[in-house]
């Protein structure tokens, strides 16, 4: 039986330990397990997070091993290599694909009945291999996706036009990575359509604004890279979300990464659409309206992933 307030994270780099840390301050789950190739490292982690409940929801947090997964409502998956400087994000396919094919089979054998959340990278790869090794039904293996990204378009936006990013209404989809799509077609501010908000505060080069925003979301994971080794707290942050709309079963719209069957022309390959998203994991895709240019832009990103699939023989 799933346990709704148990929670298990498999990798403790940065990006697992600071989800884990997101995840015990958001009150979500009263259990937290923490799973590493590095027992040690899962402990030490399991302990500095732990010595800080007192300030805190009451929650046990310990390290434990894939037995300990069975009854978990989400597994958050982490594990992978790092992106390094320099490197995009498809690069990381042969190691981490490698090692998603030896945690997948793990996690099969334990017959778990609740949602696995995909955040190693290239996390649209890594969705399509752990559907394709899990054994599980394609709408409990959804991968963060776009998500960040699109916070950080809400987050440029409200900064370029002076609002509350929360009152922006967009999403980046397709690939989570170089060849993602910015879905202006049907970007609102409020219901306020995008251009005529623009115009209202003082923004008239929308064209160039809009592309030169767009670009900078597409970058900024290299940008931060560049200047601290890594990005976890934003990635992080949108584990909780992900995990709030999965145990609350909100049905909120997110862009998630999960398995296309033909919707926009795009047909088996993992990438990021607005999605439903309750506690059976994503409950289906969103029709969202999108320019002739943007379709074909989408196709292209699923073309890409299609190719690293083929040549990485997944």
């Amino acid at each position: 039986m799933v346990n709704l307030r148990k929670v298990a994270i498999i990798g403790c780099g940065f990006v697992g330990a600071s989800s884990a840390f997101a995840l015990m301050q958001s009150g979500l789950f009263s259990e937290m397990v923490l799973i590493d190739a590095n027992r040690d490292k899962a402990e030490g982690e399991a302990l500095d997070i732990s010595h800080g409940l007192p300030f805190t929801n009451p929650m046990e947090i310990y390290a434990g091993d894939y037995d300990d997964i069975a009854d978990a409502a989400v597994v958050v998956v982490t594990a992978g290599a790092g992106q390094k400087p320099g490197e995009s994000r498809l690069d990381l396919v042969k190691k981490n694909t490698g090692i998603f094919k030896s945690i997948m089979p793990e996690i099969k054998k334990r017959h778990f009945e609740g949602v696995m959340l995909v955040v190693a990278n290239p996390v649209d790869i890594l969705t399509y291999t752990a559907v394709k090794y899990s054994g599980m039904p394609e709408s409990r293996v959804i991968g963060s996706g776009t998500t960040l990204d699109t916070a950080r378009l809400k987050y440029l936006m409200g900064q370029h036009l002076d609002v509350d990013p929360r009152s922006v209404h967009t999403f980046i989809i397709g690939e989570h990575g170089d060849s993602e799509i910015a879905a202006w077609s049907s970007t609102n501010v409020s219901g306020v359509p995008l251009d005529d908000f623009c115009e209202m505060r003082g923004h008239h080069e929308h064209q160039a604004s809009m592309k030169a925003i767009a670009e900078k979301v597409k970058n900024s994971a290299y940008e931060i890279i560049e200047k601290k080794k890594a990005t976890y707290y934003g990635i992080a942050m949108s584990v909780v979300r992900i995990c709030s709309a999965i145990i609350r079963d909100e049905k909120s719209i997110l862009p998630i990464s999960s398995m296309m069957h033909g919707d926009y022309g795009v047909d088996g390959v993992a990438l990021s659409m607005p999605s439903i998203v309750g506690k059976n994991g994503t409950e289906g895709l969103v029709p969202i309206h999108l320019s002739d240019e943007e379709q074909a832009a989408l196709k292209s990103s699923a073309d890409v992933l299609a190719d690293v699939i083929k040549k990485a023989d997944i």
